[in-house]
C-alpha cells in the first residue's frame, strides 16, 4: 500500500506542475503577442531611421571634399579593443534562450583573442551577468530589469556610456550579439556592428532622388547626432527583439514541458493500477490459502 500512496502522490505533484507550466504556457503566449506588434513598428522605425542616415551621410560625402571624415564611421582594419554588448533574459526557463546567446558570446572571445585583441563585456541581463561572473568573466558594464522591461531612456544610457568609450579611443569596434525573434516557432543569434556604422547596412554611393538638402558642417553636428539617435534606437530594437525571442522561446518550452508532464501522468496511472491490480491478487491469494489452510 505504501508503494501505491507514492505512486499516487507523484501523480498528483506532476499534475499540479502540468497546470502552472500550461498557466505559464498561455502567459508568454499573451505577452508574445504584445511584444509581437512592438517589434513590428520597432523595426520598421529603425528602417526608416537607417534610410534617413544613410541619405544624410551620402550628401555630406559627396558636398565635402575630402569625403565623409566622421569618427563614426571610420573603421579599423586591426582592432586592438573590442566591446561586446550582449543582451540574455532576466528569467529562464525558456529552453536553450540564455545559452544560445553566451555560446556565441563566448566564440566571439575566442575569436579575438586568437587575434591578439584585448575583449571587454557589457552585460544586459541577469542569466548572462550570473554565468560570466561563475565563470570569473570581468564585467565592465552590467545591468538587470532592462532586458524585461525594455526602456528607450534607460537603453540610450547605457549604450551612450558604450558609445562614448569609442569617441574616447578607447575601443575600437563595439558588437551587439543578442537572440533574435523570427516567428513564434523560431529565434536566431544576432550579431550587428553598432560603431563604426556597418557601412554593409548603407550604400553610400547610391543615386539619391530625395530633394534633401544638407550643406557640410565643420564639427559635423547634424551626422553626429544622427548616428547617436540611431545607435540608441539599435540597443532598443535589440532589446523588444531579444523580448519577443524569449516570450517564443519560454512558450515552447512551457508547452514541451506540460507534453511530457502528461505523458508522465499516464505513464504513473499505468504504474498505479498495475500495483493495485497486483495488491488485489496477492490479498486474494492470501485469502485463499488461508480458507485452504483451515480446510
Amino acid at each position: 500500500m505504501a508503494n501505491l500512496k507514492e505512486i499516487k502522490r507523484k501523480i498528483g505533484s506532476v499534475k499540479n506542475t502540468q497546470k502552472t507550466t500550461n498557466a505559464m504556457k498561455l502567459v508568454s503566449s499573451a505577452k508574445l503577442r504584445r511584444t509581437e506588434e512592438l517589434a513590428k513598428r520597432s523595426r520598421v522605425y529603425a528602417a526608416k531611421l537607417t534610410e534617413l542616415l544613410n541619405e544624410i551621410a551620402q550628401k555630406m560625402q559627396k558636398a565635402s571634399e575630402d569625403g565623409l571624415d566622421n569618427v563614426y564611421f571610420k573603421e579599423v582594419k586591426n582592432p586592438q579593443t573590442v566591446d561586446i554588448v550582449f543582451i540574455t533574459a532576466d528569467k529562464g526557463l525558456c529552453g536553450g534562450f540564455n545559452a544560445q546567446t553566451i555560446k556565441r558570446v563566448n566564440q566571439l572571445i575566442a575569436e579575438y583573442k586568437a587575434q591578439n585583441v584585448k575583449v571587454r563585456l557589457r552585460a544586459v541581463g541577469r542569466k548572462g551577468i550570473d554565468y560570466f561572473k561563475f565563470n570569473n568573466i570581468e564585467l565592465n558594464n552590467e545591468i538587470v530589469g532592462l532586458s524585461a522591461a525594455p526602456d528607450y531612456a534607460d537603453a540610450a544610457e547605457f549604450i551612450s556610456e558604450v558609445s562614448q568609450a569609442y569617441v574616447n579611443g578607447e575601443t575600437d569596434r563595439i558588437i551587439m550579439v543578442h537572440n533574435g525573434y523570427v516567428n513564434m516557432i523560431s529565434q536566431e543569434i544576432r550579431e550587428d556592428q553598432v560603431l563604426p556604422v556597418d557601412p554593409s547596412k548603407l550604400d553610400l554611393n547610391s543615386v539619391s532622388t530625395s530633394e534633401l538638402e544638407v550643406e557640410p558642417d565643420d564639427d559635423d553636428t547634424l551626422l553626429d547626432a544622427l548616428v547617436k539617435r540611431y545607435v540608441e534606437y539599435s540597443m532598443y530594437y535589440a532589446l523588444i527583439d531579444s523580448l519577443a525571442a524569449e516570450h517564443s522561446a519560454r512558450m515552447q518550452a512551457m508547452d514541451a514541458a506540460t507534453k511530457n508532464a502528461k505523458e508522465m501522468v499516464k505513464t504513473l496511472t499505468v504504474a498505479y493500477n498495475k500495483a493495485r491490480q497486483e495488491a488485489i491478487t496477492t490479498e486474494l491469494i492470501e485469502i485463499i490459502s488461508g480458507m485452504e489452510s483451515m480446510k
